[in-house]
This record gives structure tokens, C-alpha cells and sequence, in this order.
């Protein structure tokens, strides 16, 4: 971690956030937050409540108590393309590309997402929509080659290979220009060699200026690349240190059945 994102305020503010669904307590009292530059993963085992954390940040889950802010701004209650639009982008555990048409394509489409451009503007061909729409194509090439996927531009999205259709859904997500990125096991089901291409390309984030949540459960791979870890079980925060201080932490090890959180 840069000594900029030591000093960094927090871009993003998790305050006593409980979650209950009737009798069953899924959050207990969540604290934690993450700062500009940072990448910080959210570890615990299964049913330790990891993905209803990211789906009360992200607008999908209301929490019981608690809130969360975002550069300041309360994101209690927002809807999850609002909370989008503020610059916090999420990829979700299942692939979410569009199958049918290109890689080029689906990029396109994400970037529309967030222009203002006029339908009747680009039906009719205006010079301004067509100088727009240029630096457009432009920019997905730009993101197609930071992912590492622009080989494949023409490709359809659904004949991607399972790692590079996952390369594909970051792309998605970075055509909504986010300031901060929340990855949800973006790695599960890669092998050896996909699993790399991803570290790279967080590096390669990180290096732009990308503050990343992850929830992840490829140990090696958070302890390799995380600035921060936060560790979550039955609920609540147990651990939040860096990767050295967590490998060594006696409760994290306990949570993981004596296994340590190298092995998990």
C-alpha cells in the first residue's frame, strides 16, 4: 500500500451495520471501512456473511441498523443503480455478460449506459453524436486493453472462455467509470493460470488509481495482494489487520477449524 492511501481518508464507511431476517441475525455489528487506493478483502468462512455485506453497500439489501457512506454521502436507502452511479461499481459471483453479441459490443453498451447521448441525435447521424460516439469506441478499446481481452473484441460474449468472461464482467463494470470496484469471488472456478491473469490486472488497477473490496476465497491470492484484510464470521468482524497479522491472528485460525487461513 502507498503511503497515499496510509493517509487517505476513507472512501468508503461501514458503521455498526446489523442485518436480521426475522429471528436469524446474518450481521451482528459490522465495522470497517476502506481508504483511497486501498484494496481491502472481506474473508470468512461460508455463511459468515460476506455477500450480505456487499449487498447491503451496493442498495440490494436494506440493513436493520447501521449505515453506510460512500465519500461521504449516505447510501442507506438507495437503489443499486443510484449507488452505482456515485462511482461504487460491483461484479457479482456469476458471470454477467451478454452472450449473444461481441466482446466490443457488450463494452459499448456499458458505456451507453452512462452517456447522455440522443437516440434521435444517433438515429439521424449528427456530428456531435458521431464525434461522440467515436471516443467511445475508442474508450472500449482502452478498457478491452487494460483487461487484456482486446484479442477478442469480436468474439462473442457467451463463447468467451469461463476466466475471460469473468475479465469480460470487470470490463462491464469499468465502462461505468467507478472509483471504487467490489469484487465478489472474482476468481472461484479459475484455474492456476486465469487466477494470474486477474491478479495482473488488479495490479494493474491499482496502479490507475482504483480503490477494491473483495470477497474472495482463494487465500493465497488475498494474501499476496491485499493491503488490508477484514475477516468476518457468524456476523461479525473478528480480525482486521494486515495479511501478516492475520495469518497469525488465534481467532481467525479458530474460525477456519484449526486450519489456519493459509490452508482454508
Amino acid at each position: 500500500m502507498s503511503s497515499a492511501a496510509v493517509a487517505a481518508k476513507p472512501i468508503l464507511a461501514v458503521e455498526h451495520v446489523a442485518v436480521h431476517f426475522g429471528g436469524l441475525i446474518a450481521i451482528s455489528d459490522m465495522n470497517f471501512d476502506v481508504r483511497e487506493g486501498e484494496l481491502v478483502s472481506l474473508i470468512g468462512p461460508n455463511g459468515a456473511g460476506k455477500t450480505t455485506a456487499f449487498n447491503v453497500i451496493t442498495g440490494f439489501l436494506k440493513p436493520t441498523k447501521g449505515r453506510v457512506t460512500f465519500r461521504g454521502e449516505s447510501l442507506n436507502g438507495l437503489k443499486p443503480h443510484e449507488v452505482t452511479s456515485l462511482g461504487l461499481v460491483r461484479t457479482f459471483q456469476r458471470t454477467s455478460v451478454f452472450e449473444k453479441i461481441s466482446v466490443f459490443e457488450n463494452v459499448l453498451i456499458g458505456l451507453h449506459r452512462r452517456t447522455k447521448a440522443s437516440l434521435l441525435g444517433t438515429i439521424l447521424a449528427l456530428p456531435s453524436e458521431r464525434r461522440a460516439e467515436a471516443a467511445l469506441r475508442e474508450e472500449v478499446w482502452e478498457i478491452l486493453r487494460l483487461v487484456g481481452i482486446d484479442h477478442q473484441a469480436d468474439e462473442m460474449g457467451g463463447s468467451l472462455p469461463y476466466g475471460d468472461q469473468r475479465l469480460l464482467g470487470v470490463a462491464l463494470a469499468l465502462a461505468a467509470n467507478p472509483s471504487a470496484l467490489l469484487l465478489d469471488e472474482p476468481v472461484s472456478g479459475m484455474n492456476a493460470s486465469e487466477t494470474g491473469r486477474f491478479i495482473d490486472l488488479l495490479n494493474k488497477l491499482r496502479a490507475n488509481g482504483k480503490t477494491i473490496l473483495l470477497v474472495e476465497h482463494d487465500m493465497p491470492m488475498v494474501m499476496g495482494i491485499s493491503d488490508r484484510i477484514v475477516v468476518l464470521n457468524y456476523g461479525r468482524i473478528i480480525a482486521n489487520g494486515t495479511p501478516s497479522q492475520i495469518q497469525n491472528d488465534p481467532d481467525v485460525i479458530q474460525a477456519y477449524l484449526g486450519q489456519g487461513v493459509k490452508h482454508a
